[in-house]
């Protein structure tokens, strides 16, 4: 049961990776310590609550944390919900010696 538990929560990290929105915000969110909501909504230029939700995403993925400062939220990466995903890539293609050629991947 743990391993189909696993299994559910890396589909979830890798779904909530798979928005072209939120890989940026991911991006984004490596180069800065903590970005705030607000600053989101201005760099993609998507209204607030489509930025929410892309958000709300990625932090029940686990992949952010959230700090609150009276009416502000700021985002940070999670480095543990990176790491499962970085787990969950070693489980996929263990890192080897030498790797096929990339017309093969």
């Amino acid at each position: 049961m743990q391993e189909q538990e696993e299994v559910v929560a890396a589909a979830g990290v890798f779904k909530a990776l798979g928005s072209p929105i939120r890989l940026a915000i991911m991006r984004r969110l490596s180069a800065e310590e903590e970005v705030r909501a607000c600053d989101f909504h201005e760099v993609f230029e998507l209204a607030q609550p489509t930025v929410s939700q892309h958000l709300k995403v990625l932090r029940e993925a686990g992949l952010v944390h959230t700090r609150r400062a009276g009416n502000t939220i700021s985002y940070s990466l999670s480095t543990e919900g990176l790491r499962r995903a970085e787990a969950e890539l070693g489980v996929l293609y263990p890192v080897r010696t030498s790797l096929p050629p990339a017309s093969v991947l």
